[in-house]
């Protein structure tokens, strides 16, 4: 049985209900989504595999996740360094990389040279509300995460495909296929054309909100913030 899909809108909708009925702040959803996303690399790619992790970190929410996970894999033992071109003005994020400079973790602006001595990389640049044209920087950046043989996890989309269809049909992001991928509360309709391995993570929805919006609350097993589910979406 397939899993069920979360749209860009009705995603948008449920985030913003977790925070006003369902209580949340952003920094509570934050947090746990890229804890979420920390623990997924740390199953793909555990510290034997390499230490050095690069996480390339959009200018909105899913760079922020990109943030959080970047404080956790330092903390289990990583090496991560930072790509962040566009700065958030906004206090949350600006918090969220002084946490990282206070940890020493290096932040670097020239993304193939870091590219080129990482084990593994972290895509946060764009989640489910993008749409429109990528910007530079980030069409080098998604250019050569398409063209890398280093592993690349994506958190909640591969960074430029479209939420309901997927990768696009040209131009930039068109041959991008990441390695892995971690859906944050729900998986969305582009799971559909993913076929790396796939993850859910964001282990704080009630069943009212799941039965609410349809989608399924996977069973988390333990401490595990993560579910590994199978190809298109299918349960394991």
């Amino acid at each position: 049985m397939a899993l069920k899909t979360l749209g860009a809108k009705a995603a948008a909708a449920l985030d913003r209900e977790l925070m006003s009925t369902g209580a949340f702040s952003i920094d509570q959803l934050m947090e746990l989504a890229g804890l979420s996303v920390s623990q997924a690399v740390f199953r793909v790619h555990p510290i034997n595999k390499g230490r050095r992790v690069l996480v390339a970190v959009g200018p909105g929410n899913n760079g922020g996740d990109g943030l959080v996970a970047a404080r956790h894999l330092r903390h289990y033992g990583y090496h991560p360094t930072v790509y962040y071109p566009k700065r958030s003005k906004n206090e949350l994020y600006q918090r969220l990389a002084k946490q990282l400079e206070d940890l020493d973790i290096p932040f670097v602006d020239d993304f193939p040279k870091a590219l080129s001595s990482a084990d593994h990389v972290v895509d946060a640049i764009f989640g489910f509300s993008f749409s429109g044209e990528v910007r530079e920087p980030f069409p080098t950046v998604i250019n050569a995460l398409a063209e890398t043989k280093v592993p690349v996890t994506s958190v909640d989309a591969p960074s430029s495909w479209n939420i309901e269809e997927g990768p696009p049909k040209s131009g930039v992001g068109s041959n991008f296929h990441p390695n892995f991928l971690i859906s944050l509360t729900a998986p969305k309709p582009l799971a559909q054309h993913f076929k790396g391995r796939h993850f859910i993570g964001g282990r704080f929805v009630t069943p009212a909100i799941a039965a609410k919006y349809d989608f399924d609350v996977p069973e988390y097993v333990g401490l595990d913030q993560i579910v590994e589910v199978g190809f298109g979406g299918q349960k394991l």
